[in-house]
Formats: structure tokens, sequence, C-alpha cells
């Protein structure tokens, strides 16, 4: 078997990628280890919870015990599925703010400024105007990926952004557009009721060009011969192959699997390959470093009033919703309930929002246990912006053997203080008139953990994953000597080998990596592509005036 391209991973990037090298004439092959997405626990928008924790769908990985989070191993789900991550994720739709694409030049991305990414940004979009404002002219209309908004209709939407406003936040009717910070609307990758992944929006349609191919197989290295990549060694069926290449090999298996497959290949730090017997291709010692993540809280509230979706949460409603939902696709199966959201600033002196909010009018976990309490709703908050960093290391010289994934979480002070602002801030957004109506009490972290140490035990105890691992192969300049792309996604050190997906990010961007995650792909398109890369937009994001003197 062999193409132009082979894509290891059919996941956020590698799908939009796959579209755009076929849409241009190019034979691709898409390697991915995962099966079917068909299926409602997939394609059922508030079925959420199922996926993520289905060994079928899941690589089932999880980080070594976190020394700051009293030992703690804290699962990191990533998609082993047809559309990868994008297809076992919330589906929230966050772009992530315009100074966070600025650092990534800064820090030597060259022409991965915010001016630079925003047109990919625009490609890739097909937004939907729900009556509810928005930036139209900052959002891009006809693309793949099709961007909407939940209906908002449950009371406690409103009062989530009515009290950030009267807490004297601003609100913004469009996160993604020109103003970041701010209360509003939630977006989510969904379309028709079913959630629109990457699969749904660029691999599928790829796939009907008779240039595209999915082949199921375990990808184990990349081959390189005299130095330059000119296949992929996969295991299907039991058997080992070799599928070529004639242009290119392009990694994009995640943040956890892409440095696996370049240190299993010879790339990556040489004494570290060495130590499992792998022959060094090419010494880069920054392969699987920078390991980067959002880490964060539920604040959960009783509610006095049975306004909550607790209402459904028995198998009879949950049955009502899914025949809803398999027969119309409307109703509340039809939605992620992650409906409306908020960026804010942590304290004066900070330039643009380092919190985040996802408000969700229940109170049940990632796990899809609901809070013993009944009815009530919850906010995941966060800080953006952690200091720590981590590693993904190989466990062994087995393909098959999972890597070794540390964070490193909350290992500098900066990250105490953040969280506990953020636990502060919440506190008193709920606080407030907005919400005097819903609220009983304070389920979690509960009223009377009130000092720094009781807040830092909370954390400790109950802090989890946001699911955004990236950074591991980070793009820099070529003679950077921890950079392992450069900016046109080339793999330092090897020829005819890129890599794009969320491995490369300099630094975490504000909010979910599903978005920047495609638009990595879809910018990486160009460069595999020889094109010009489109225009820069000349649109300035709002920062807010008085950052220097003011939380808010």
């Amino acid at each position: 078997m062999e193409a132009d391209y082979v894509i290891i991973g059919a996941g956020s990037a590698g799908c939009a990628m796959a579209y755009r090298l076929t849409e241009a004439g190019r034979k691709v092959l898409v390697i991915e280890h995962g099966g079917t997405d068909a299926g409602p626990l997939i394609q059922m928008p508030a079925a959420l919870s199922y996926p993520m924790n289905m060994s079928l769908y899941d690589w089932g990985y999880s980080s070594e015990p976190e020394p700051h989070l009293g030992g703690r191993s804290l699962v990191t789900p990533r998609g082993k599925v047809v559309g990868g991550s994008s297809s076992i994720n919330g589906m929230v739709y966050v772009r992530g703010h315009a100074k966070d694409y600025d650092h990534w030049a800064e820090s030597g991305a060259d022409g991965w400024a915010y001016a630079d990414v925003l047109p990919y940004f625009k490609r890739m979009e097909h937004w939907h105007e729900s009556g509810q404002g928005g930036d139209p002219d900052w959002r891009g209309k006809d693309g793949p990926l099709h961007v909407t908004r939940g209906p908002r209709d449950n009371p406690l939407h409103a009062a989530f952004v009515e009290a950030g406003r009267q807490a004297g936040y601003p609100v913004t009717a469009d996160y993604n557009g020109q103003q970041q910070e701010g209360f509003g609307p939630m977006e989510q990758t969904v379309w028709k009721g079913q959630r629109w992944s990457a699969a749904n929006a660029y691999l599928k349609p790829a796939l009907k060009r008779d240039n595209c191919d999915l082949v199921r197989a375990f990808a184990r290295r990349i081959v390189i011969e005299n130095g330059r990549a000119t296949g992929v060694e996969v295991e299907r069926g039991g058997k080992i192959e070799v599928i070529r290449a004639r242009a290119e090999v392009i990694v994009a298996a995640s943040s956890l699997n892409s440095p696996k497959l370049l240190m299993l290949s010879g790339i990556g730090p040489a004494a570290h390959l060495a130590e499992h017997g792998i022959e060094v291709v090419a010494d880069r010692p920054g392969v699987g470093q920078n390991l980067q993540d959002h880490l964060e809280v539920y604040m959960q509230m009783a509610a006095s009033q049975p306004v909550t979706l607790f209402k459904y949460w028995n198998l009879f409603g949950k049955a009502m919703i899914g025949a809803q939902w398999l027969f119309t696709k409307k109703g509340l199966g039809a939605s992620n309930q992650f409906e409306s959201a908020a960026f804010i600033r942590s304290r004066a002196g900070i330039e643009y929002p380092d919190i985040q909010y996802h408000f969700l009018p229940i109170a049940v976990r990632y796990d899809g246990q609901a809070a013993a309490e009944g009815h009530g709703f919850q906010v995941h908050v966060g800080p953006m912006r952690s200091p720590s960093r981590g590693a993904v290391t190989l466990r062994s010289g087995d393909p098959k053997a999972k890597p070794v994934i540390r964070f490193n979480y909350m290992s500098a002070e900066q990250d105490w203080e953040d969280f506990r602002a953020c636990i502060r801030l919440t506190r008193e957004i709920f606080a407030q008139e907005a919400f005097k109506p819903y609220i009983r009490h304070e389920i979690q972290p509960g009223v009377g953990l009130q000092s720094d140490d009781e807040i830092d035990g909370f954390i400790r105890e109950h802090a989890e994953s946001a699911y955004h691992p990236c950074g591991t192969c980070r793009m820099g300049r070529a003679d950077d000597p921890m950079a392992v792309v450069d900016p046109e996604a080339r793999v330092i050190g090897v020829e005819g080998l890129r890599l794009a997906d969320s491995s490369i990010f300099p630094r975490i961007t504000n909010g979910n990596l599903n978005g920047p995650s495609i638009m990595t792909g879809e910018k990486a398109a160009d460069h595999i592509l020889g094109r010009a890369t489109l225009a820069p937009s000349n649109d300035a994001p709002w920062i807010n005036p008085d950052w220097q003197t003011a939380q808010r």
C-alpha cells in the first residue's frame, strides 16, 4: 500500500489535512487504530460522558501519580476512534484568545500570530446565527465545521450571565469574535442535533473522493531511510507491514501518541532513546517535553427550585430524551448542555482572560455520577495558563506499551494562587442577586472551606483534568534546540516528515483545544501543499482598556 501522503491518526488535525490534501488532488491514506464512530453514544451530544469512559473508544491512558495532587493518578482520555478526541469530547468550541497566538509567534512559531491564524478559523467554520448575537464579520460562513449554540432556554443560563454582569464583568455576545472577555453564550460543534466531529466535518467527505482511503491499523513506528521518512510500519490483522509514502509521512496522533511515535522511530532525547535500545535518528531533546493541560474543579450549588436537568436523571427520563433524539434529533439530547460560558481575568495586570467557566444546569461529574443532593448546578472553573510543565516519555521500546505521562500539575506556587482566585471569584458570582431565586446552598467545596489551606486541600483532592493535553512536540525556529517542528510543521532533523496536532502548540491556548487543533491541521495542509498561506487579517481584538489597573 502506498500514497502520496500517509497520515497517522484520524483525529481533529488529521481529518482536516486529509480533506484539504485530497481536495488538492493528492492521494492520501489515513491510518487509524480505533474503530467506527457510528451509533448514538458518540453521535448524540447529551451522551458525551459515555464514550470518554469506554475502552472501546479511548486509549485508556492515565497520568503517573501526581505529587502535588496527593499522589492521585488522573485519567487522560484520548480518542481511539474515527474522529479521534473530537468524537469523545464535550463538543465545546473555543478558538482561543488572539494573544495566545501572538505569544506563539513571539516564541518562535513565525507565521502563527493571530493575524495569520484568524483566516484559517474563518475557512474552517460554518457559523450559524442563532438570534443570540455574535460577530458575523469575525466568523466563517461556509467551512466544513458547523458551529452552533444551544437553545439556552433553561433560566439558569440567563442567571449565570446576569450574575456576571452584576458582579461587574463585561458581557460578550461572541467570545470567538472580537471580545473573548466576559459572560455569554457558549458554542458547540453540533449540527442538526448531532455531534459535528472532525470525522463528520472533514473525513467522511474526503473518503467519498477516490483519492482518500482509511486504513484500520496500529502504527508502530515511522520508517526512516537515509534521514528521510518513507513510510509507516503498522500492525494489521496480526501481521506487520509497511505503508509507503511517496511524498511525506504526517504524524497527527495526539499530544500523547505523537511524541511516543517519534521516540519509537528514533527521534527524541538521545539518552532516553538509548535507555530503551532505540537507535537515534535525530537527537531532539524537546520531544515529549513541554506537556501542558488545563486543570479544573467543579463548584456545585444545590438548587432551591426544580429547574435543573436532574428531573431527567433517571432511567425513564434518559430513555425519553434518547428516544426523542433518535427519532427527531431534537430535544435535550441534541445539546451538550454547556450553553453559557465566561472568560475573566484573575487580577489587575493580567492583559487577557486567564480563567474559564463552563456553566452546566445540573450537578454531575464527567463520569456521569450525579451529585447526591439531587437538584443542583455547577461551573467548571480553572486557570488557563499554568506555568507547570510535564513530559511524555517511553515506558519501553515496545510500541504496545502505554507512554509514561507526568503532568506535574500544581508544581508552581502561581498555580495555587490562581486556583484560590478561581474559587473566591466564583463564590462572589454565585452570591449575586440573579442567583438568589435558585440557590439553596453550596455543595462543593462547601462554605466551611474558606482559608487558603482549606481551599488548597479541596483542590488537591478534587481538581481534574479538562482533557486538554498539548505542547509535547513544540513548534519553533529550526535553530531552537527544544523545538521539534519548524513553523511549516516539518519535523526538524528528518526529511519528508511533518507533525501537526495539539503537540505543536508552544503554549496552551485559552479554552478547549478542539478548535485550535483543527485550525492547526487546516494551516499545516497549506504548508504541506507548498501554497502561500491565507492573507493575514487586520482585525484587532478587544482588550480591556483598564487591564493594568483593574481586575474587571
